[in-house]
């Protein structure tokens, strides 16, 4: 199995998030369609910026806690070496109207609370 730690931002780059999973197109888009209501989702974290692979869940996760120890401006020379443009790496990942179901879903689902 592969495990992902990775880097999400804001679209003005003025925030980070790391974290690690074993599904990195999965878990990207449920910071993207904001179905967890955390950190990334009040900060507006969803795009991807920065992505390492692990083939040892132990490996990964130290590798994340090593990430999230370093300051951030480590993390955006980090970021520059792999992604200078800080291009969105999922893009092109998804269809567009996912999004849209996901948001249907979503509005309809709180109309019936």
């Amino acid at each position: 199995m592969v495990y992902y730690v990775y880097i999400l931002t804001n679209p003005r780059h003025t925030v980070l998030y790391t974290g690690v999973t074993n599904d990195l197109e999965q878990r990207v888009f449920e910071h993207k369609t904001k179905s967890n209501k955390g950190f990334t989702a009040k900060y507006n974290c969803s795009v991807l910026v920065y992505f390492e692979e692990f083939g040892d869940i132990v490996e990964a996760i130290h590798r994340e806690k090593q990430l999230k120890k370093y300051h951030q401006q480590w993390k955006k020379e980090l970021i520059d070496e792999s992604n200078p443009k800080w291009k969105d790496l999922s893009e092109g990942w998804y269809d567009h109207r996912e999004f849209e179901l996901n948001a249907k879903l979503r509005s309809s689902g709180a109309k019936n609370k």
